[in-house]
């Protein structure tokens, strides 16, 4: 199966954290990043759309992603 994740935050090095973790446990770059301005909060914004194959597994819209 092939799964799919937005990851969100402000542009912090937090934020590249989460990519990093999730690469390192196996998700792949899917597409450019995008980036927008709160303007509530005066901070950019980010996300990075990620994906993974994962064998021997069905989806289920129950499932945890960020668990597979």
């Amino acid at each position: 199966m092939k799964l799919y994740r937005f990851l969100t935050g402000t542009d912090d090095a937090a934020f590249c954290h989460r990519v990093t973790d999730a690469l390192n446990k196996g998700w792949s770059l899917h597409g450019s990043p995008a980036l927008s301005f709160n303007i509530q909060t005066g901070q950019p914004m980010t996300g990075q759309a990620i994906v993974k194959d994962v064998e021997g597994k069905d989806y289920h819209p129950d499932m945890k992603l960020s668990e597979q």
